[in-house]
């Protein structure tokens, strides 16, 4: 149901005296999506699991259960991830990624490469080029 005249006008009256009484709350509330939490959870887990890795790894010449302890990190930080995976599910995975399509990432440089290599085995018998 569309909002009449008189809330449109209500609600951006509401939103200018946000814009005027905190700045940088109106900021974040318009570049906050549904998704950025669960992004951050998830960019969040893979530093821990990266920690739990390199402590797994330094740790176990000094003891095995200090080791074990690094394991536990690389565990609850995977189980973590997924479940901010699946919260994040793929529209929210392409909403959070659009910035990076539009500059020239890897995929440019990468699949290049990849047509270049298609091309070439998709070439018919006697079109050899030395």
């Amino acid at each position: 149901m569309p909002l009449s005249e008189d809330e449109q006008r209500i609600l951006s009256e509401i939103e200018d005296h946000l814009y005027e009484s905190d700045p940088s709350l109106a900021r974040e509330v318009a570049q906050t999506t549904i998704y950025t939490h669960a992004f951050r959870n998830l960019k969040r887990a893979t530093v821990g699991f990266i920690a739990g890795t390199v402590a797994m790894v330094a740790l176990l010449s000094a003891s095995f259960v200090f080791s074990f302890v690094g394991v536990l990190i690389m565990l609850f930080s995977l189980l973590w991830g997924f479940d901010n995976l699946h919260k994040l599910g793929r529209a929210g995975l392409e909403q959070m990624t659009s910035g990076m399509r539009g500059s020239a990432g890897l995929k440019d440089a990468v699949g290049g490469a990849g047509a270049k290599m298609r091309d070439r085995f998709n070439r018919p018998e006697g079109d050899e080029q030395l």
